[in-house]
């Protein structure tokens, strides 16, 4: 993708593009491509915040990082319809360019992960029996595909932006496709876990490479994504991952466990001829962010850096996490030897990044971009927290409350209602402030309710407590998509959508690692309220955090509030 362009006033620290001149200047004066080009980038510098860092560069007079010739009535700098809700200028036609044929094919590819991520958890104890392994064996299986997707999302992100986000989908679906085949097939345990590590690879493309498509197509047809857009992707997510165990426990128990891999193959097939038939091509250089030789914003190397992949900055990412994820996931029994390792890896990643010319982590752009780094943050701690009621709650109501594993289910639905029509509530807003306020308090307030269950609490009071802990997981999962499309650099937002799940899966894997540590050997009340406490600590820090975050007030990312 190309980047927004520098427009304005000479000298003015846009972002790289053409460079205009103004009538008095024909001899530098841009093409007619790239004056579309350059038109086309001016709803994105209004989607995108200003968060003083000059990477949405000051293009008008004013240094309001739009031209002046474009702001609406009232100064606000936010062209008559951009943003979602209506007006004029074509807003019909725009509508359409994200209907069902963008659409379908981006949603498809984008519920593989999380349906794959719980999908599996019906099928663990007949896959055990099987290869003849215990639950801490089995547990791998869902590790393995948190480790890699937490490196696949960036990573995909960034081939999404280097070498165009329809090949990469395409190239995940196929993966997708191999790593069914490889689970179905395999004869040992050890490959079984090989078919996670490459279904969490090929899964990872789908999420970033669709953020990366649909901000390509908001700048094709001259407005940003509809918010609603953007929580279908959400939805999406929100209702594959809900529906996950139930059709997991359905294929195993009908057709066997090899089942739960065998169904990605039509899936991912489906995916693939959805992305031929009905994705736009990739533009011919895209990620380069250049038609006048500018630079990729934060690429110090310039476009020809930008088309490197830094595999070693990828491998140090790879062996930081997994070290970390080692030492946290026995947090029972720490082992602190592997802090040495862990530290001594991340200082050497952070070494690499801030010499190689086009980084696999731009640490440089995270800095100049506080506000998306902030985002990140948030979601990171938001969904550690729902991740530990989303296991904790379910573990503890077999455990400790007596319930079947499908009883448990039917009870945990009112939560997954409740997430999914409030992802589709949240991608009705204007502003992404409001929402992630709810979020949080909710958080905080769910959490403070578990306080007060026991295993004798009645059916109802369970019901109604799952359905309180929904609201965050809806609000919180669009709210902060919200904030990464508008905050992210124009050329850069599949990367910054991995770093984001990055941040979801990070915030899994030491969720479980708390579970396992405050339940020890069985669930039971006392851990649930430990559970609980740490949630309205997180919640109530969350609801600090937002609140104080400027990036996210009213006329901060053009949405409003």
């Amino acid at each position: 993708m190309t980047g927004t362009g520098r427009s304005g006033l000479s000298g003015a620290d846009g972002v790289a593009g053409t460079r205009a001149t103004g009538p008095a200047g024909p001899a530098t004066a841009p093409s007619a491509s790239a004056a579309a080009s350059s038109a086309l980038a001016v709803p994105e510098a209004a989607a995108a915040p200003a968060d003083r860092t000059g990477t949405v560069g000051r293009t008008g007079p004013s240094g309001s990082g739009v031209p002046s010739s474009v702001k609406g009535s009232g100064g606000s700098g936010v062209p008559s319809g951009s943003d979602g809700s209506g007006g004029s200028g074509g807003s019909g036609g725009s509508d359409r360019a994200f209907g069902a044929r963008l659409m379908a094919p981006l949603l498809l590819g984008s519920l593989l992960n999380p349906i794959n991520s719980t999908m599996i958890a019906t099928a663990l104890v007949a896959i055990g029996q099987d290869f003849h392994v215990g639950a801490a064996e089995t547990a791998w299986l869902i590790s393995a595909m948190y480790l890699s997707s937490a490196v696949g999302q960036p990573s995909m992100g960034r081939l999404a932006d280097r070498v165009g986000p329809r090949r990469v989908f395409a190239a995940g679906a196929l993966t997708v496709c191999a790593a069914g085949v490889i689970g179905a097939l395999a004869p040992t345990f050890g490959l079984l876990i090989v078919s996670r590590v490459v279904l969490g690879i090929g899964t990872a493309a789908a999420y970033p490479a669709a953020m990366a498509i649909l901000r390509a197509e908001s700048r094709r047809v001259g407005r940003p994504a509809p918010r609603s857009v953007l929580g279908r992707l959400s939805l999406a997510a929100l209702g594959s991952a809900a529906i996950g165990p139930t059709l997991g426990g359905l294929l195993a128990a009908t057709a066997g466990w090899r089942a739960v891999f065998a169904v990605n193959i039509p899936l991912a097939l489906l995916a693939l001829l959805g992305a031929l038939v009905r994705l736009p091509a990739d533009a011919k250089d895209a990620g380069a962010g250049r038609s006048g030789g500018g630079r990729v914003p934060g690429s110090p190397g310039g476009a020809g850096a930008s088309g490197s992949l830094d595999p070693l900055g990828i491998a140090l990412f790879a062996a930081t996490l997994t070290c970390a994820m080692f030492f946290v996931l026995r947090l029972e029994d720490p082992q602190w030897l592997l802090l040495a390792p862990t530290g001594v890896l991340a200082g050497v990643l952070v070494w690499w990044q801030l010499r190689h010319p086009a980084p696999f982590l731009d640490l440089r752009m995270l800095a100049r971009h506080g506000a998306l780094v902030r985002t990140y943050l948030r979601h990171g701690l938001a969904y550690l927290v729902i991740y530990c009621v989303l296991y904790g709650f379910s573990q503890w109501l077999e455990e400790a409350h007596g319930f079947s594993s499908f009883h448990a289910g039917l009870v945990m639905l009112p939560m997954s209602g409740a997430a999914a029509f409030c992802s589709i509530a949240g991608a009705r807003t204007k502003g992404i402030r409001a929402p992630l306020t709810v979020a949080a308090g909710c958080l905080a307030a769910g959490s403070a309710v578990f306080l007060l269950l026991q295993g004798t609490s009645p059916l109802v009071a369970l019901l109604c407590a799952g359905a309180l802990f929904g609201i965050p997981q809806g609000l919180a999962s669009t709210g902060n998509q919200a904030a990464v499309y508008a905050q992210a650099p124009a050329d850069g937002v599949g990367s910054a959508a991995g770093l984001q799940r990055t941040a979801q899966y990070l915030g899994a894997i030491i969720a479980s690692s708390l579970i396992g540590l405050l339940y020890g050997e069985r669930a039971s009340d006392s851990g649930l309220h430990a559970i609980a406490l740490i949630g309205v600590v997180l919640g109530l820090l969350l609801l600090a955090l937002t609140l104080a975050d400027r990036s996210l007030r009213p006329g901060a990312t053009g949405t409003g509030d």
